[in-house]
Formats: structure tokens, sequence, C-alpha cells
């Protein structure tokens, strides 16, 4: 069966043709054991009919024989009487030199038990079949002994009609269990048909689903039972697809805005400078404005392929153990000069902490946290960055900036690419608005999660690393 449904190369079988296989091959096998087992209840009830049928042919002989050794009959003349009202029985009785004293046939039964050895006893374990010129006999070759000598018995009884019988039985119940299984194997064509109407059904709403169609959801209400787990995983796949579909659609209008925004600012200024004659000054300024926009564009697209190979599993990490305390003080050492100009102050706080990861996308990390803190944090305001142990086996790194509150909607998405709580913020001055992003899967390369809280009186950013 394993082999029909998967040979290679071929087309799988449908599971339609895979059920009806399935149930011909157990209908087989069972109907062919129920004829067996009724042909040899059949015939075990024939046997037990003949054994006792025999056992009366022998008491009968054996008592005429002691019987007439009082009387003045010859043997022969009393064992043709001892057998009457039954058909199809034979009989013979010879003496201990194997003379010939009686039979009620022309069959000489000697010759069907030529190699059956004689028995003192007469049951089921002594019965023979034997065949002779094209019949069938089932008998038995038995010993008795009078007051005076010792005899032998054969019985036999033709059991060519239970052949018979047996033969037509076989034929009957093959055509019969040949047509229940036929029957049952077209029932079992329509319920899987029928079975399979759901999924039909299911098929064509799926085709009516297209990239502007991701809205549309299969009601699980309406299929059966054994379908609803199907329907409901297919739900969830399309509340996916509908969500990158969304996020890519906003996603490509936001990058053509990011890149629309530095190539209208070097063409505008490029024409500019081209519809008169400028100094040589001029169109140096002009080159350093143009390289500024230039390298801009260059870093959002180092980014955003950082971002696919980390999406994709093709980032290679460099980890070691790492000394967190250490490892921000060299942030704070890089910052200084920044926090300094701005009038804020940089502080740390947390026990000595190991963790393992790659130092440099680590320190990319927490960098992008720092910057987007400073960005937001007023003068003589302080940013905090807090490291604990959350558990035996995990820490945390807070980085924790004064300011105004993000407002909770928005908390969710602060990580996606280019996404910005206030929309009306100049982006030319602001980044690319891929730092989070970039957090975010340095985060979770390190098989780490990050979250964002907000309130009144601060903004936390708070990592959850694995420990050494």
């Amino acid at each position: 069966m394993s082999n029909l449904m998967h040979n290679a190369g071929t087309r799988p079988l449908s599971i339609t043709v895979r059920v009806v296989l399935f149930v011909a091959l157990t209908i087989s096998v069972c109907l062919f054991f129920v004829q067996q087992l009724l042909l040899s209840s059949v015939e075990h009830h024939f046997i037990e009919q003949d054994v006792d049928e025999l056992a009366v042919i022998l008491h009968a002989v054996e008592h005429t024989m002691t019987a007439g050794q009082n009387g003045q009959q010859q043997p022969a003349q009393t064992l043709s009487k001892a057998v009457s009202g039954h058909h199809g029985v034979y009989y013979q009785v010879m003496d201990s030199q194997n003379r010939l004293v009686y039979r009620n046939a022309e069959i000489d039964l000697s010759l069907l038990a030529a190699n059956t050895p004689a028995s003192a006893d007469y049951n089921a374990k002594t019965i023979h079949n034997w065949q002779l010129d094209g019949k069938a006999y089932r008998g038995v070759f038995s010993l008795f002994t009078t007051a005076d000598q010792q005899y032998q018995v054969i019985a036999a009884i033709d059991i060519s009609f239970h052949e018979h019988f047996l033969q037509q039985l076989q034929r009957s119940l093959g055509l019969i269990l040949l047509g229940s299984a036929l029957l049952t194997l077209l029932a079992a064509w329509l319920a899987v048909h029928q079975g399979l109407n759901p999924l039909r059904g299911l098929s064509a709403q799926m085709r009516d689903i297209q990239t502007n169609k991701l809205d549309i959801r299969l009601s699980p209400g309406e299929v059966p039972a054994e379908l609803r787990h199907m329907v409901q995983s297919f739900n969830l796949m399309l509340d996916r697809l509908e969500q990158g579909f969304t996020k890519l659609s906003h996603f490509s209008a936001d990058i053509a805005h990011e890149l629309r925004t530095p190539l209208t600012n070097m063409i505008t200024q490029t024409q500019v400078s081209l519809s008169r004659a400028r100094s040589a000054d001029e169109y140096q300024n002009l080159l350093f404005s143009n390289l500024e926009e230039l390298e801009r564009l260059n870093k959002m697209i180092s980014d955003m392929l950082w971002l696919a190979k980390s999406q994709n599993g093709l980032l290679t990490l460099q980890k070691q153990t790492l000394n967190l305390a250490d490892e921000i003080q060299a942030i704070f050492d890089f910052f200084e000069a920044l926090a300094e100009e701005s009038g804020v102050s940089l502080h740390f706080s947390g026990p000595v902490i190991l963790v393992q990861a790659d130092r440099t996308l680590l320190r990319h990390a927490l960098t992008n946290l720092l910057s987007n803190a400073l960005r937001y944090t007023a003068q003589s305001q302080s940013i905090t960055v807090t490291t604990a142990l959350a558990s035996p086996d995990s820490i945390t790194i807070s980085v924790e900036n004064p300011g105004p509150p993000i407002p909770p909607e928005h908390l969710p998405y602060l990580f996606e690419r280019f996404y910005r709580a206030d929309q009306s913020r100049q982006r030319h001055s602001e980044g690319a608005g891929l730092g989070l992003a970039i957090t975010k899967a340095i985060v979770e390369a390190h098989e780490g999660q990050i979250n964002v809280e907000s309130d009144l009186e601060s903004t936390r950013f708070v990592i959850r690393l694995k420990t050494a």
C-alpha cells in the first residue's frame, strides 16, 4: 500500500483513492477470514456428524457380532441386519486372519484402510479421510474382540455430498462476499467524496483570496470539526500575511520618502548652483553638501542590508564573555563630549555582571539607545543605565531618560523601520529611523528581548539577555 502511494517520480494518489484502496485491502482480509471461518465451521460440523454416525455403526456391528455367537445364525446373516436406516454407509468385517466375514457393498474397504493402522478405540482422532475411484470417504479402522476371536471392522461414509456442498457453499460465499465488498467500496467512495465536499468549498474560497483581498477570512463554524484547526491556522496565516503586506507597503512608502528627500536636496542644490556661474568656494560647498547627503544615503542602505541579513538568519555572532560595566563605560566615554555639549549627564549603576555576547553588536545596540536618549533629554537632565540580575540565568540592561511620554498607542510600533511617534519631526535631522529596528534585531540575534516603557517622568528601554 505504501509503495502504491509513494512511488518515486509519480503523482501522489488522491485521498479518495488512498482511502478506497485501504478499505478494499481491509475488507478483503476480513471477508477472507470470515469465509474461511464459515467453511471451517461447516466442515467441522460435518466431521462431528460423521464421527457420531461411524460410532453408531461400529457399536451396532460389535453388538450384533457379540449377540450372534449365542444364536444359530452365521455372522454374515446377522451382520446384514446390523445397520439399517443409514444411507451412503459402508462397513466390512474381517477375522484375525484377514478373511472377509461380511461387507454390505461391493467396495473393498480394505483397499481404503491399506495404509491405516487399526485402533482398539474410535474417536475423532482415529477418523481418517480416504480416496477411492474418485470418491471421498471418511472412515475408521477398528478392532474388537468377542469371547473367542478378534475382528477387524472398517466403516466408511461417502462424503462426496459433503464436499460438493462445501464447494457450492464456498462459491456462494465468494459471490456474496465479493458483492458485499463492492457495495462497501462504493459506499466508502461515496462517503469520502461527500466528506471532501467541505475541502472543495474551502479551496474555492481560497482561490478568491488575492493580494488586494487579504482581509477575507474563512469561517471555522461552517466546516466539520476535523477541519476547524486547519481553517484557524489558515486564518492566522492570512493575519500574518496581511500584517506583512501592510508593513511592506508602509516600508516601501517610507523608504521612497527617505531616499527621495536627500536626492531632492542634491538635485535642487545642484540645479541652483548650475543656474549661473559660481566661485570655486561655492562649488566646493555644494560638493560638501552633496557628500553629506550621499553619506546619509550610504548609511541608510547599509543599515537596510544589515537588517535584511539579520531577518534571514545570515548574521554570525562572535560571542565572548563581556563585563557589562566595562562595555557601558566605554560607550559613555564615546558619548562624553556630545553629552557635555548637550548639558546632559550620564550615570551607571549595577553589580558586576558577565554576559556572553558579540562585543561589536552589543555596543551598537547600546549606542543606538543612548543616542536616542540624548536626542530627547533636555539640558541639566541625566540619562541612567542600569544593569541587574533578573533571574539566575538572565540579566537586564535598562536605558532610562527623562522627557515627554510616548503615547501608549505608539509603543508597539517603535521598533519598526522608519516609524516615528511624532510624524511632524524633520527626518533629515534625526537619522533614518532604523536605529531601534537594528537594536531589536541585535537583541533577538542574541536570543534576548527588548521592551519599552514610558510614563510622565521618563522613557525606559529594557534589554533582557542570558547570562554567561
